[in-house]
Parts: structure tokens; sequence; C-alpha cells
């Protein structure tokens, strides 16, 4: 009596279940979603075994069609190490945009970059960051804040390490005292 039990219960789970895929599809599928969805992202670019830049960010959603970008948001932040393994710079931002096909980062909305040894920081609304040459570049309004003073103007080109950097279009007054950097 048992074995015809399990036999009847065996053949009614085979016939009772049938899922047409192209229903599931068309309820469950929706082109614009993003491939990948990752919570606390993070990624590391190294050289040679050692971190060169660290990027984490709270939230990340990864497109691979049309084009392959990641898309960052919450908490982004990316650390640009040297030789020694010590944090030399910080960029921060509300949001940003990684192009895997052109190995560049965008990164916009309160956007700060820090030098740590200088102390000196940059604020703008967005900065792109290129993996190939390290540089850091915005054509828009730029502000830097250093102890040697408040420097502003249109565009900027710097080294991810933030040392040394060139305003396209420099606006204000500066006090240069005699074989002073900046």
């Amino acid at each position: 009596m048992f074995r015809i039990f399990l036999l009847l219960t065996a053949i009614l789970f085979l016939v009772s279940c049938e899922n047409n895929m192209d229903d599931v599809q068309r309820v469950s599928f929706n082109p614009k979603s993003p491939d990948e969805v990752i919570v606390d992202f993070g990624m590391v670019y190294s050289d040679s075994g050692f971190a060169r830049v660290a990027l984490r960010a709270g939230f990340a959603e990864t497109y691979r069609s049309p084009e392959h970008v990641t898309h960052l948001r919450d908490s982004l932040r990316v650390n640009f190490y040297g030789k020694n393994g010590e944090i030399i710079s910080t960029l921060t931002a509300k949001y940003g945009k990684i192009n895997h096909s052109k190995n560049q980062l965008m990164v916009k909305d309160s956007v700060r970059l820090y030098n740590y040894q200088k102390k000196q920081t940059l604020k703008t609304e967005v900065l792109y960051w290129q993996q190939k040459d390290s540089m850091i570049y915005t054509p828009k309004r730029v502000y830097i804040f250093s102890p040697k003073g408040k420097f502003m103007g249109e565009g900027l080109k710097t080294k991810q390490d933030f040392s040394r950097y060139e305003i396209l279009k420099p606006q204000g007054n500066v006090v240069i005292e005699k074989e002073e950097e900046l």
C-alpha cells in the first residue's frame, strides 16, 4: 500500500508542473535591467602584484550592452597608492561611472581629491581618470585649498597623486615667493 502511495505521489509531481519558458522570460526579463548588481563594491588595480588604485562604492550596477559600463553610487571612494603601498591621494564623489572599454572613470557630484603629503584639496563637480596614463582632468570649475593658499579656475590636469597640477584657466590673485613651489 505504501509503495502504491509513493508511486502515485511521484507520478503526480512529474505531471503536475510545467512552465512555459517564453512566459517566464516575458514576466521576469527587462532589457533595461543591469547584468550585475553589487552591494559593497570593491575593485583593485594592481601593477606587478602591488595595489596602485583601490575603488570602493556602496552600490554598483554593471551593464554589458550596448557599452560595458559600471555605475557606482553611495560613498564612492578611490585611493591612489604610492610605490611603498601608502595612500598618496584619495578621490571621493557621490556618483561614478567606469567605462571598461576606455579604461576611464568619471566621477561627479561633490567631487573631492585630497593629497595627504601636501594637505591640499581639489573641489569640483566632474573629474575623469584615465587608467593608461594615470591622468586626472576636468573641464569644469575647480577650487584648490592648500596651506599655501586658495586657487580657482576653469579646467585642470594632474596625475592621480595630485602632487603637481595645472589649472587651464586660472582666476584670482596668487602671491608666490621666490623659489617657492605651489
